[in-house]
């Protein structure tokens, strides 16, 4: 393994009667072109607005910090079903990302191709631009209903950094807990 692109040294200066250290990022690269993280990004929180099962109009947020010694942007995340007993459904179209938290919503991101694959449960969710290190971001995705069946459902996020051959780092689970009340979701 090499380090690449820019060197992993802090630089240091003289001025005046202080000095200055200035950080250079880095950027791990395998010589054949494999780019990780060097700080990964890290899954802060995952969180519902409703736990009914079957519920109509919800939204599950994925809150991911990426630090600013990342050393490369992040350009994609995959959010992976691996547990519970039913395949949710998204409305890909009203995918949203943002910078900031669930709760302290501030400047929209543009997003580029947002994906499912249904064979491995998988909802890739791609920026266009890239999210630059040193910023919380928050994915918002809208299932077409919660799952009809309560239990544990367990979702797998992973990050990717920019380059034509970017490792995933697995950045954790959302777990999420869905309950049937038995009332169904108009008494709400």
């Amino acid at each position: 393994m090499r380090v690449a692109t820019l060197f992993g040294i802090t630089l240091s200066l003289a001025i005046g009667i202080g000095e200055v250290t200035l950080p250079v990022t880095q950027a791990v690269q395998l010589r054949d072109g494999l780019v990780y993280f060097v700080q990964p990004p890290k899954l802060v929180n995952a969180t519902t607005t409703y736990k009914e099962v079957n519920f109509w109009g919800a939204t599950y947020y994925f809150t991911i910090n990426v630090p600013e010694n990342a050393g490369e942007s992040l350009q994609k995340v995959t959010i992976a079903q691996k547990e519970g007993s039913e395949n949710i459904r998204y409305n890909l179209d009203d995918t949203r990302a943002f910078v900031g938290t669930r709760e302290r919503k501030e400047t929209q991101l543009k997003l580029g191709s947002v994906t499912n694959d249904r064979d491995t449960r998988t909802v890739s969710v791609n920026f266009d631009p890239p999210v630059t290190p040193g910023q919380t971001i928050t994915i918002a995705l809208s299932p077409v209903s919660n799952p009809s069946f309560s239990g544990v459902y367990l979702l797998g996020v992973t990050a990717f950094p920019v380059g034509e051959k970017s490792h995933g780092q697995f950045l954790g689970f959302g777990r999420f807990q869905f309950y049937g009340n038995g009332r169904g979701w108009w008494f709400r």
